[in-house]
């Protein structure tokens, strides 16, 4: 069965300096964003899934706890308003309204069944082909007590977008007491706790730095970097993006 639902201020600081470890080990060919729900019938298929991208250094996955199926029975312990409004708000840039668990979105760009790894393959080859998809090439580094960002410049028609930060848990194993998965435990991988904005992006390099003991304030050991078009309440395709863990 598949669940279905019809439906900060930037923080900008100079480099520091120390020994820097350089965490990105070449481009990333795709973000995956999960939608998932602990009341979810259908998603522990594609939380598992999605634990095998996670280990993928080619992939950039996040799982984004939705809030709409807490009704069920059981409250998901993980669940974030701001990722329901993320998922509403790539359906009404679509067009197309398709607000379901467990959902994809490849890149910004289109949305597949979440435990369906040869359509995800497939919309991951599509998206690649759009323009301005994963071509802003972004740096994320760590020296001393500071998450260093660099976005680099880029000559483009998609020369503009918003930087966003994620804090992230790299696995959160979760006991389900009621509703649809009741005596089952599932482990969630990336999972997003925060959205950041780090500022706006016009083409030209940007720097940014953000202290580590922030990021780790509720729990995170990674963090994800995205440029993505549009806004908060209407995103677009992903121009670039990096992972890092904090460690």
């Amino acid at each position: 069965m598949r669940c279905r639902c019809v439906a900060s201020a930037p923080i900008v600081a100079g480099f520091l300096i120390a020994t820097v470890i350089v965490a990105r080990a070449g481009e990333p060919r795709a973000v995956l964003e999960l939608f998932t729900s602990q009341g979810c019938s259908s998603c522990p298929p594609a939380d598992k899934l999605a634990g095998e991208f996670a280990a993928d250094p080619s992939l950039v996955l996040l799982s984004l706890p939705i809030d709409y199926w807490d009704y069920l029975g059981w409250k998901d312990t993980l669940a974030s308003p701001a990722d329901t409004e993320r998922q509403r708000g790539y359906s009404h840039v679509r067009g197309d309204r398709e607000v379901y668990t467990p959902q994809i979105v490849v890149n910004g760009a289109a949305h597949v069944l979440g435990s369906d790894r040869p359509a995800i393959e497939h919309t991951i080859a599509q998206t690649d082909q759009k323009s301005g998809v994963m071509s802003v090439p972004v740096d994320v580094s760590l020296a001393g007590s500071g998450l260093n960002v660099k976005v680099e410049s880029a000559e483009t028609p998609h020369s503009s977008g918003e930087v966003w930060l994620c804090p992230i848990m790299k696995s959160v194993a979760v006991a389900i007491g009621r509703g649809e998965n009741r005596g089952r435990t599932i482990t969630y991988h990336n999972v997003v706790r925060s959205w950041v904005k780090l500022g706006d992006w016009t083409g030209t390099e940007w720097n940014f730095t953000v202290p580590i003991a922030d990021l780790k304030a509720g729990g995170a050991d990674a963090a994800a970097i995205m440029v993505q078009e549009g806004t908060r309440e209407r995103p677009g395709i992903i121009l670039g993006a990096a992972y890092t863990p904090l460690q």
